[in-house]
């Protein structure tokens, strides 16, 4: 006995080998059950080196309490004692999973099938699972035989006599012999329908690959033909019947419970296709319809049982279309994209657990190979295997995948696995989820071998190879590209010329050969620059081919190294700063202007960064006037003054596309900007205030260079159109009016010829050639158009606008906003014009009518010749013309009344409009998603292009960039012209009846 307070020694023994309820167990072994062995040190021992002991012991126990009767409990003790193989087994098994020790409690017997330990018995193949299961003669004796046989399996995995892929392949085999077993008792059940047909069970996923899971659906397709002289309708009528019916035996619940599902949805068509269907109608579909998962999900395909010559047949003919595959428009992209869309669909509390479907989980190990043997496959047979893990040796030993990659994914995706196993085994239940309870990740890590602090360590490799993984998953499939171009040791593999070749247009270069120079150029050679080079480029390639042109993506990413390639920073920033090698990707790769305007000065590169430089976020008018106002200050010239301004501009245009392209592509770090209308507003904001602030500083210069501090006239410019409100494009021109106001006692004359002179010096300097883009000043908005001064005085204004002014000229006038320039003198012209734009009595049924007419004349005549008017952004349908016309006969008619509709924005306008109840809800939205949609058409092309447009571009590889900004994915530009359509049909709906008022 032991003292109060007191622990026995048996108790801190079980502590010490790991038992973690000392005192449960401590009543266990003084049970009656175990009291011949009690003492043994032999059985504590083993009982130790369990996964899981206090699991290990209780099942233990109960099975000696089922045993049928004294001496059956003594000849397991004896053995158990006795024989170290079977002891190991069984307590191992008992250790690591719950439900195979309530098999073993339900059948007491089976423990006998752990004692044989002869070499057969060591890798047990399709024939041995066979003979395990021959005796079963319904449902619920097939569930009996086939957990005594995964008993068997268990114990080898759990004691390591056999490795990861060979469990798996155990496992895979087991089931064949399963599946044959249940065709049999299907058979026999019906064998009026067996008779007139041939079906072949094909499997698929995991169990054609020859590496299932302990618990996981069983993927399969059935192919059936007519037995010789039947009837085809009624042979595959007989095949249908046969197949749901040993998928039944497979999968319903029984009193045994169920052995795993049969799934048959990888079929032609689904869930929605007949179960089965003849060899040819395969075919037919596979040439037809089939889409790109189901070639890959095809790398898998096995015969495994009914008519295997059949099922031979059919893995033979579907080989070449297998291979073909990678041929497909879009082929990386439609694998690449399903491979987000599943890590998408996974619920956000699971992510971080989720070993399969995860970031960094065996997914994206499965997805990197086949993607890597669906291109190389077709030319290498070596790499046609369906076993991952075999799959992956090829690619190493053919040099598409790098040895040291391939051994750090190899040794990750066994360690993944092996935690998915032991995961499963437990309870015998399909999921990939981590355990959260710190119970099971000790069992868990302990199963693993990891004893020390299981669930720390558990914890600490689970990450460091979920981690390996999602570096090496993308760079798997680039890194050798580099290789195949650098200067490598000799003795390596490297990936030759043509494979290369092939994986890059596999990746949609159009021009592997040039992509080919420009990697030798970056990356070849032993320099610090090159190791960089080698280090980001398989990163950037992805990123690249992520985009509609990634020939230029590559081609600008080599003119901007080759310029900024001796800065020290450059490529460190690259490196070291987690957004800013995917923000430049996503730039060079998105069209020409943003590349154009980085080239220029490729310093900006700084800008894309996360550091005190970078930032893409727009400066504000007031910060940029203020940086370019004090360049202007120190030059010693205009020339230089506007030579500053305008570099701002480029930098700041850069900024800003920059800043739209990634919200619009979205990056790791910075996901899709869901409100367009934000990003319209963005844009809009940003580049009316760099041309605002570049106005404001190219005057000052002028006026510094010709007249000192002070000019003979006030003067002041006035935006209009988009510039005044706020929404200029990428390539819009300033539409601007000039005033001016002489000083007291300057001769009107001579304030008029310094005005002028200014305009025409200020256009002058702001369109010379230079590196930075030309700013266009457009003031044919003025009064008499472009037959008026280009200068007017107030009072000039004032007379005209009294005496003349016309309907079209008032509408112009309810965009104009001061922009630069004398801020009183601003104040007073829009004094002066309030009267006009917003007019008191509002508009009578004649101004409404020759508003109208004027739309309809410009519509008529302004339409380019063979463009299609329902793909117009401006003139079309529901585009910016219909929009922005309506919203300002609203704010003609009412804008006097409500205040809200004083403002010089197209969005704005439509908001308060609809505040004060002048249009539903419904239709205001209409009108805002065809206006934003339209601007972003605009602000696309010209990113894509480099230059204006109004309608989308006819070139295939610069629509689908469009397509791309716009948020449609390969192969999708369709949709986004008919979508375009039907938001401006509907739109235009809306517009006929609330400006025509039809």
């Amino acid at each position: 006995m032991t003292g109060p307070g007191r622990r026995s020694s048996t108790f801190t023994r079980l502590l010490r080998h790991g038992f973690t309820d000392a005192s449960a167990a401590e009543r266990l072994l003084d049970g009656a059950e175990l009291s011949p062995v009690r003492n043994d040190p032999v059985l504590l021992e083993a009982l130790g080196r369990t996964a899981d002991p206090d699991l290990a012991l209780h099942g233990l126990v109960r099975l000696l309490e089922a045993q049928p009767g004294a001496s059956a409990r003594r000849e397991l003790l004896d053995t158990v004692i006795a024989a170290k193989p079977l002891r190991d087994r069984l307590l191992g098994v008992l250790g690591a999973s719950a439900a195979l020790g309530d098999h073993l409690a339900r059948h007491p017997r089976d423990w006998e099938a752990l004692v044989t330990y002869e070499p057969r018995d060591l890798h047990p193949g399709v024939e041995e699972f066979e003979r395990g299961l021959a005796e079963a003669d319904d449902p619920v004796s097939l569930r009996v035989a086939y957990r005594r046989c995964l008993l068997s399996i268990a114990a080898r995995d759990v004691c390591g006599t056999t490795d990861l892929a060979e469990t798996a392949a155990e496992l895979a085999d087991l089931a064949t012999a399963t599946l044959r077993a249940a065709l049999a008792l299907a058979r026999a059940a019906a064998s009026e329908d067996a008779a007139p047909c041939r079906l072949a069970v094909i499997a698929m996923g995991k169990c054609g690959g020859h590496e299932l899971n302990y618990v996981s659906d069983v993927d399969v397709i059935f192919v059936g033909e007519a037995a010789d002289g039947a009837d085809e309708g009624k042979a595959l009528r007989a095949a249908t019947k046969l197949a749901a019916h040993m998928m039944r035996i497979c999968s319903e619940t029984t009193v045994e419970g169920s052995i795993w599902p049969v799934d048959a949805n990888l079929r032609p068509e689904g869930r929605n296709g007949p179960l089965v269907r003849t060899l040819s109608s395969h075919l037919a579909y596979y040439q037809r319809w089939a889409k790109t998962w189901e070639f890959q999900a095809l790398l898998k395909a096995r015969p495994v049982a009914g008519d295997l010559e059949l099922g031979a047949e059919y893995v033979t003919a579907v080989a070449p279309l297998v291979w073909q595959a990678a041929e497909r428009e879009n082929f990386v992209p439609d694998v690449q994209k399903m491979r987000r869309r599943v890590v998408e669909n996974i619920p956000v509390a699971e992510v971080e657990r989720e070993l399969k479907l995860g970031p960094g989980g065996l997914r994206d190990v499965e997805f990197a190979v086949q993607l890597l043997q669906l291109v190389h496959g077709r030319a290498d047979a070596s790499l046609r295997s369906g076993t991952t893990l075999d799959a992956l040796q090829a690619l190493a030993a053919g040099g598409y995948v790098g040895r040291t990659d391939a051994v750090q994914l190899d040794a990750a995706y066994r360690f993944l696995r092996s935690m998915e196993h032991r995961i499963q085994l437990y309870r015998l239940r399909r999921t990939h989820l981590v355990p959260v309870v710190e119970g099971d990740q000790r069992r868990l890590g302990r199963s693993l071998g990891l004893r020390t602090d299981p669930v720390a360590e558990l914890n600490r490799e689970w990450k460091r190879h979920a981690a390996v993984v999602r570096r090496l998953h993308e760079k798997l499939f680039y890194r050798p590209l580099l290789d195949a171009v650098a200067q490598l040791p000799s003795g390596e593999v490297r990936l030759s010329t043509q494979a290369a070749r092939e994986r890059l247009v596999a990746l949609g270069y159009a021009d592997p050969a040039a992509a080919l120079r420009h990697l030798e150029a970056l990356a070849s050679g032993v320099t610090r620059k090159a190791a960089i080079q080698r280090t980001l480029l398989p990163v950037l390639l992805g990123w690249f081919a992520d985009s509609a042109d990634p020939d230029a993506g590559l081609l600008n990413f080599r003119k901007v190294s080759d310029a900024l390639g001796k800065t020290p920073w450059y490529l460190r920033l690259l490196r070291d700063e987690g957004a800013a090698a995917e923000n430049l990707a996503r730039v060079l790769s998105a069209g020409r202007l943003a590349p154009d305007l980085l080239m220029r000065a490729p310093e900006a590169v700084a800008l894309l960064g996360d550091g005190d430089a970078g930032g893409l976020a727009p400066r504000g008018r007031a910060h940029l006037e203020q940086e370019i106002l004090s360049a202007v200050g120190r030059a010693d010239s205009a020339v230089q003054g506007v030579t500053a301004a305008r570099g701002v501009r480029r930098r700041e245009l850069f900024r800003t596309a920059a800043a739209d392209i990634v919200a619009s592509y979205g990056t790791e770090a910075q996901p899709v900007e869901a409100d367009q209308g934000a990003l319209v507003d963005l844009v809009g904001g940003a580049v009316s205030d760099i041309t605002a602030a570049t106005l404001a500083g190219t005057l000052r210069a002028v006026v510094r260079d010709g007249w000192g501090d002070t000019l003979p006239t006030r003067f002041a410019i006035i935006g209009m159109g988009r510039f005044g409100g706020h929404e200029l494009g990428y390539g819009s021109d300033a539409d601007v009016l000039f005033v001016h106001d002489p000083r007291d006692g300057v001769d009107e004359h001579e304030a008029g010829r310094a005005a002028n002179a200014v305009v025409s010096e200020m256009r002058r300097l702001l369109q010379v050639p230079s590196a930075d883009p030309p700013l266009l000043i457009d003031a044919d908005l003025r009064p008499e158009g472009k037959s008026g001064p280009l200068v007017r005085t107030l009072k000039s204004y004032e007379a005209y606008y009294r005496r003349w002014s016309l309907g079209w000229e008032s509408q112009a006038l309810l965009r104009a906003e001061p922009v630069a320039g004398d801020e009183e003198l601003g104040r007073r012209f829009l004094s002066l014009i309030d009267p006009l734009r917003y007019p008191r009595a509002g508009l009578g049924d004649d101004a409404v009518r020759e508003i109208r007419r004027l739309k309809a004349r410009m519509e008529a005549e302004r339409m380019p010749r063979g463009a299609d008017p329902k793909l117009h952004t401006k003139l079309g349908p529901g585009g910016l013309s219909d929009v922005e016309w309506t919203v300002q006969l609203l704010q003609l008619r009412y804008g006097a009344e409500e205040a809200g509709l004083r403002t010089t924005r197209t969005r704005g306008a439509l908001a308060a409009a609809r505040a004060c109840g002048l249009l539903s809800e419904e239709d205001a939205a209409t009108l805002d998603e065809a206006w934003v949609l339209a601007t972003r058409v605009r602000n696309a092309v010209m990113l894509v292009r480099g230059r204006a447009g109004d309608t989308f571009p006819t070139d295939p590889r610069e629509l689908a960039a469009v397509g791309r900004y716009l948020g449609y994915g390969p192969g999708h530009v369709g949709d986004m012209l008919d979508d375009y359509r039907r938001t401006g049909r509907r739109a235009r709906g809306v517009v006929d009846s609330l400006f025509y008022g039809a």
